[in-house]
């Protein structure tokens, strides 16, 4: 929430010092004591040279139709002006902006420098801007930017010569609080009066308006209160102003709104956002003529009613038996607490003024403010709760905002529904229990003091502190709540530290720990970078690169936008994602990998099941040529991501891997993608992400692989072990055989490994040949096999007997030709 310390101050005794050095000494505090600061400054924070002038001649500029020659008063000289304003006019006082000054861009938004400039012919010694030039976001500025300069009413206390930055507010030192959900009292300036007072030890003076009009008709006699069900609404009160002249805000009212991040409408509406401001209490207007029945209703939405959103606009369609609304009659007014129909707004011709203040179902607030992507200053107060004991006050006081700046007159007393009185919050516990948690030696007086400083009633009988709780003070219910309280205004920084007391155990990973550790620390080796992508995406990314059976999709309810609405099933889908947010950004070379969890949803009774999954890609080249190295880029393929997944494997500690060709994996390139198995367990796959779906995005080509690391984790359950390395010589042969151009490379492998013998070290396939001299529906395969006997030496005979065996087998198997 933006504070500004001006105002606060009206509730301050003796105040706060609003010097420069002194705010920032009170943020550090409010950030080390209560909640986090976001930012603390003035709004203003880089313009200058902005003084209020007035206009005293206006002349229309002889070479153009819409510029105008104007002469103004500074306060000390008549200075010329050119404007191509359309409202400026004589008599006004306006802002101006000398040579010299700094003003903000509107279109830009940067700080630029007024300099003197001949327009047209005529000099120009400055500037006359709108709000949204001095620095103002057009959110906030009560006039559109199209409309012309910013205009001081005749009846501020304004003069030729002011610094138009401290009139307008703009240099009021501010806060800006980012607050906890449980904080909600810290939502009004009188919340924040209260925590202030007591880190500074200073008092609050409540700020209920009075001294309107008060009319001989009651509120009662025009209006009724109702609420259909009490679990809708606690309370609701009604008020009820007539006689009203609606119109624009003072400046004292208006700077108060668009320094706290509200814009100004006119005297009616302006007057509810400052008492909300002040009081935390969400306020609804309506003119009440346009009512035709007085009696306004608190009840759920029935079916196929909407709610009205004005001329061309679409109206809002309403979840029966779910959303709270406002009713008079057949007539929806609003979504309580939420967004109203501008239907019966009040406007420049209402006379008469409705208002409305609720306490509202707080977590069906929440739930309509989600699902119709509606958020407003009153719904976000409402969703954390409010003071029910100040709404009545707040709405009186309120009324009489409103009456004494229009110009109306209060009808006497309110209507009112519900509010049934609610026992006091009362929390009992032992005074020693602060000192046992807090570990200080506080004595009862001091517990207390502490606990009086928040304008909490304490007593203490017989060791036993009770403390009754304010209303604004939703956040504290149990003993804990207070513990907190007294530690936080007591000074975490001056609670003593000390060593644990008691046994220790040492810490360990379980097993799955580590292999979930270990597979970043290898893939991290192998030149991967880790990746973090959303858990949350589009229903056809979430399921696009699924190991094995397709899942149902896992839609969320109340999704965050419309790119994250279904829980994922894969993590490739988000690393494409980051390979086209980095090629967008002229990285070519790319080595990314994930690990995370899946969703998948295949039984709809019970709760999705979470998996922990692994996958990478590759883009780019592998090796550049640089001055030392004269070769071409080496591009990424197939075999170098097949390479790294057989190397992490093997790290990792799985045997016996094979890969396979893979048929189901339509975003897949069907003739470079392969399955891998740890035997007869399915792992996941590796290859090409399918040329055309990179195309659609028009991205490189992308390799990648994607493993279930379940599997893996149960797999390979034992740890990694030390092998020593044999002190025996190795043998190798070489063998060439000519077989069928269909059969895999991996089926040869697999048979080699199974009638080897035990001493078989390693195979590798060195070689493939299709070239002239090979008959048709051939091909010729090359491999090492290595042989050593980890124990004593081995002998050739016992070598060349094992190596026969495998060609015998080859021959036998696949009808291989040796060669």
């Amino acid at each position: 929430m933006k504070t500004n310390l001006k105002w606060l101050n009206d509730y301050l005794t003796p105040g706060l010092d609003l010097s420069e050095q002194a705010v920032l000494d009170l943020a550090q505090k409010i950030e080390l004591t209560a909640v986090e600061i976001e930012e603390v400054g003035q709004a203003a924070a880089k313009q200058d040279g902005l003084i209020v002038a007035r206009v005293d001649e206006v002349k229309d500029h002889p070479d153009s139709d819409h510029l105008h020659i104007t002469q103004v008063f500074d306060g000390q000289e008549t200075i010329q002006i050119v404007t191509g304003a359309p409202n400026v006019a004589e008599g006004q006082l306006v802002i101006l902006a000398t040579v010299g000054a700094h003003i903000i861009d509107h279109e830009s938004g940067e700080l630029v420098k007024i300099r003197k400039a001949k327009l047209r012919g005529e000099v120009s010694y400055g500037m006359l801007s709108a709000l949204q030039e001095i620095g103002l976001p057009d959110a906030l500025c009560p006039q559109p930017f199209e409309e012309g300069i910013y205009v001081f009413d005749q009846g501020a206390d304004v003069k030729p010569g002011d610094d138009a930055l401290v009139v307008l507010g703009l240099k009021d030192p501010m806060i800006d609080t980012d607050l906890t959900p449980n904080r909600a009292d810290l939502l009004s300036m009188r919340g924040m009066a209260y925590e202030l007072a007591a880190m500074l030890d200073q008092k609050v003076s409540e700020q209920v308006v009075t001294g309107a009009a008060v009319a001989k008709e009651t509120a009662d006699a025009q209006v009724t209160a109702e609420i259909a069900q009490q679990t809708l609404a606690s309370g609701l009160a009604l008020a009820v102003v007539n006689g009203v002249q609606v119109q624009e805000s003072g400046l004292a009212l208006q700077r108060r709104l668009w320094t706290s991040g509200i814009k100004p409408v006119n005297n009616v509406l302006d007057a509810l956002h400052e008492e909300l401001l002040a009081s935390g209490q969400p306020l609804a207007a309506f003119d009440l003529d346009r009512l035709a029945d007085k009696t306004v209703l608190v009840r759920l939405a029935e079916e196929g009613e909407v709610l009205g959103q004005g001329d061309g606009e679409e109206a809002i369609a309403l979840r029966a038996g779910q959303d709270i609304v406002l009713s008079a009659g057949s007539q929806i007014l609003a979504l309580a607490g939420i967004a109203a129909d501008p239907s019966y707004a009040v406007t420049e011709k209402t006379e008469n003024v409705l208002i409305v203040a609720g306490q509202y179902n707080a977590s069906l607030i929440r739930q309509a403010a989600r699902r119709h992507g509606l958020r407003s200053e009153s719904s976000f107060r409402l969703e954390r709760g409010i003071d029910l004991t100040n709404t009545k006050t707040a709405l009186s006081s309120a009324a009489n905002r409103i009456a004494l700046s229009a110009k109306g007159q209060l009808a006497d007393g309110q209507a009112t529904a519900g509010f049934a009185k609610a026992e006091d919050v009362t929390i009992t516990m032992p005074v020693a229990r602060f000192n046992q948690v807090l570990g200080t030696t506080l004595t009862e007086e001091e517990v207390v003091t502490i606990l009086e400083k928040l304008a909490l009633q304490v007593k203490v009988a017989d060791g036993q502190l009770t403390a009754i709780i304010p209303g604004r003070r939703t956040d504290l219910r149990i003993p804990a709540d207070l513990v907190e309280e007294v530690g936080r205004l007591y000074g975490y920084d001056n609670l003593p530290t000390a060593l644990i007391d008691g046994q220790s155990t040492a810490g360990d990973l379980t097993p799955r720990q580590k292999k979930i550790r270990a597979s970043r620390k290898i893939l991290q080796a192998l030149g991967f970078d880790q990746a973090i992508s959303y858990a949350l995406m589009t229903p056809e990314k979430a399921t696009a690169f699924n190991i094995g059976a397709d899942h149902p999709v896992l839609a969320l309810d109340y999704p965050m936008s419309s790119d994250r609405t279904t829980a994922r099933q894969n993590l490739l889908s988000g690393l494409i994602d980051d390979v086209a947010y980095n090629v967008a950004r002229s990285v070519k070379n790319i080595a990314l990998y994930e690990q995370g969890r899946v969703f998948l949803n295949d039984n709809a009774a019970v709760q999705p099941v979470e998996q922990e999954h692994l996958a990478a890609v590759l883009v780019g080249s592998l090796a550049e040529s640089t001055w030392q190295n004269e070769i071409k880029n080496r591009e990424v393929d197939f075999y170098a991501m097949k390479g790294r997944v057989e190397s992490y494997l093997a790290n990792i500690g799985i045997e016996k891997v094979s890969f396979k060709a893979a048929k189901e994996h339509p975003n897949m390139h069907p003739g470079q993608t392969a399955d891998v198995y740890a035997g007869e367990v399915y792992l996941g796959y590796v290859g090409q992400v399918h040329p055309e779906f990179v195309a659609k995005q028009k991205l490189p080509a992308i390799f990648a692989f994607e493993l279930n690391l379940e599997e893996i984790i149960d797999f390979a359950k034992r740890d990694n072990a030390y092998q020593p390395i044999s002190r025996y010589p190795q043998i190798t042969r070489d063998l060439a055989i000519l077989v069928d151009a269909k059969l895999t490379n991996q089926a040869v492998v697999d048979l080699i490994e199974k009638t080897a013998g035990q001493h078989l070290k390693t195979v590798s396939f060195f070689d493939l040949y299709t070239g002239q001299g090979t008959p048709e529906g051939k091909k010729s395969l090359a491999y090492q096999l290595t042989y050593q006997d980890q124990n004593d030496t081995l002998v050739e005979e016992a070598v060349t007997k094992d190596f026969a065996k495998v060609e015998e087998a080859l021959v036998k198997e696949f009808g291989a030709e040796i060669r």
